[in-house]
């Protein structure tokens, strides 16, 4: 069922339920996020108060917020399909596309879908592969999966063991995809810290893959302190066994961020935890933790920060990063909470677990990121929903900048960034709460635009397709694109 709900009626309801949640938000305020700030290999389950359960299902019954499991969407937007998990059980995780198919990854494996009928897509293979969080890109006939988890080493039968035991494995593991229902496992390296999320910078004859990666301890033969940059794989496309580390840039001489106690609520960086690369204009924007950072890719082994910034006064963590077409705008993201709170409601407020949007000034070595704006839903939810800006992706409109962008139970947001300043929602698609009573996780993990529809990855729900119909967007249809990974930004024009 589709329907329709007043974001303002919301606000009245859930403004006196979040007063409840204050002792959430005052954790938030005074701690630094998570050591790994995406929800784990279990969704997260945890019994609210009886007052933020009462009120959650006062709200479902006044129709002030959807009821469980309820599709609802603006009038622009249309939900087409949902494909429930099947054989891998795990937490879904990121999309890539290539042709008329889309990849899903899982933390334990990965799904290969035929969208050729975007109504109706089918799945192609599934690959039992665990090994969280399985970030997933795919360039060629190559597919790329990274592992944050440690493992007992390096193939897809491994099972979970210690960091701290020098046998233990993580990093990048690559397939052969040439034939979609059977890909071949064909190439694994091991990286520092593991790969917690990875970017692409294709080139005709090899693929280089920055490697994201944090958290390091004393205590861990192969993740030591200080762990201040990315380890850089050169893939030779065409002997992807020879792939290896060549590089591991210093992006932080200084350390990066200090996190708390010196800012209190704000990650200490110790890495990046994603790239976006646009390498039609040799650029790159890192979110690592304390710092947001842009930087020259001219020589992909060998990236150089032009600037950095912080934010210690609304990012905890700051999480993803995408560039507009014209690249003088980046969005960075700040994923509050680590993906397992409920931080979309008015204890939080709108600037908080947010999107910043900065501009980018100047020229060549000279160019600064300069903040200009937060902007989040304007939709409150529950407290039983975890809720925080996530992996979005631009909608290629001529002169307009416009993202999809998914927000975990939030569900999916489309808005507009073309004055910095002044960013607006136009449409939307989400769920009603998994639950009215406990905070299950859930939600969309990544939302992105590829070939006139919107695709989504939900944690809990499955693979969803949806589409928006508005003047504002409707001349994307008209680009086409062979392959997609969204931290690989192409040149739409």
């Amino acid at each position: 069922m589709t329907s329709l709900h007043n974001p303002r009626a919301r606000r009245r309801r859930l403004g006196v339920a979040a007063a409840a949640f204050g002792l959430l938000a005052s954790f938030l305020a005074s701690t630094p996020a998570v050591a790994t700030p995406d929800p784990g290999d279990a969704p997260t389950r945890e019994r609210v108060s009886k007052t933020e359960a009462a009120d959650t299902r006062a709200a479902i019954e006044d129709g002030e917020i959807p009821a469980v499991d309820e599709v609802v969407t603006s009038d622009n937007v249309s939900h087409l399909a949902n494909i429930p998990k099947d054989t891998l059980p795990g937490t879904n995780s990121d999309l890539a596309f290539q042709g008329r198919y889309a990849f899903a990854g899982n933390y334990d494996g990965f799904r290969i879908f035929d969208i050729s009928n975007p109504r109706a897509p089918k799945t192609v293979s599934q690959v039992l592969c665990p090994g969280s969080q399985n970030d997933i890109t795919v360039s060629g006939d190559l597919l790329f999966l990274s592992t944050d988890s440690s493992r007992s080493d390096n193939s897809c039968n491994s099972t979970t063991q210690p960091a701290t035991e020098k046998s233990s494995w993580e990093g990048m593991k690559i397939f052969d995809i040439s034939d979609k229902r059977n890909p071949k496992y064909v190439a694994a390296v091991e990286t520092a810290c593991g790969s917690h999320t990875h970017t692409l910078v294709p080139e005709r004859r090899n693929v280089y893959i920055y490697v994201s990666s944090y958290s390091p301890s004393e205590t861990f033969p192969d993740c030591q302190p200080p762990h201040d940059g990315i380890s850089v794989i050169k893939v030779p496309r065409y002997a992807p066994e020879k792939s290896a580390v060549v590089n591991f840039p210093v992006l932080f001489p200084d350390g990066g961020n200090p996190g708390a106690p010196t800012n209190p609520g704000v990650s200490k960086t110790t890495g990046c935890h994603d790239i976006t690369v646009l390498p039609s204009k040799d650029l790159a924007a890192g979110a690592c933790m304390g710092d947001g950072i842009l930087f020259d890719i001219e020589d992909p082994a060998h990236p150089k920060v032009i600037d950095r910034v912080q934010d210690n006064v609304n990012f905890a963590f700051w999480h993803s990063a995408t560039f507009n077409q014209r690249a003088n705008k980046v969005v960075f993201t700040d994923e509050l909470g680590g993906g397992g709170a409920a931080t979309c409601n008015a204890a939080i407020g709108p600037n908080r677990g947010a999107d910043g949007i900065y501009d980018i000034t100047g020229q060549g070595d000279e160019r600064k990121l300069v903040f200009r704006s937060y902007y989040k839903i304007p939709r409150y939810q529950a407290d039983t929903e975890n809720c925080v800006a996530h992996n979005g992706s631009l909608i290629p409109v001529k002169g307009r900048d416009i993202m999809v962008q998914a927000w975990y139970q939030g569900g999916v947001s489309i808005w507009e960034f073309t004055d910095s300043s002044e960013p607006k929602e136009i449409g939307y698609f989400e769920r009603g709460p998994i639950s009215s009573d406990t905070l299950v996780g859930g939600g969309s993990w990544s939302a992105y635009y590829y070939n006139g529809y919107i695709y989504s990855n939900d944690i809990a729900k499955g693979f969803d397709v949806v589409r928006i119909d508005d003047r504002r967007t409707d001349g994307a249809t008209w680009v086409r694109l062979k392959e997609l990974n969204v931290q690989t930004q192409p040149d739409y024009r």
